[in-house]
C-alpha cells in the first residue's frame, strides 16, 4: 500500500492520478490524498476510480481542505 500526496496540486490533481493509477499493479492498494475546493473533486475522483477499473474502497474527509480515497486494483 502506497500513499500518494496530490494537494500540492490543488483542484488539477486528476490526470496525476489517473497516471498513478494506471501504475497500481494486480491486487495492490493506493492512497490519494488530495485538495477540495468544491465536492465536485470527489465526484470527478470517484469516476475516474471506476473508469480505470479499480474499486474506491473508501473515500473520506480529511480535515476542512483534505479528501483521502483508498483505491484498489482489482485481481483479473
Amino acid at each position: 500500500m502506497k500513499r500518494y500526496d496530490l494537494r500540492h496540486l490543488h483542484e488539477n490533481f486528476e490526470q496525476r492520478m489517473g497516471e498513478i493509477i494506471e501504475e497500481i499493479n494486480e491486487g495492490e492498494t493506493a492512497i490519494f490524498l488530495f485538495e477540495v475546493g468544491d465536492f465536485s473533486s470527489v465526484q470527478k475522483s470517484a469516476d475516474l476510480v471506476e473508469s480505470k477499473g479499480c474499486v474506491l474502497m473508501n473515500s473520506l474527509r480529511f480535515n476542512e481542505a483534505d479528501w483521502t480515497i483508498v483505491v484498489k486494483r482489482e485481481k483479473t
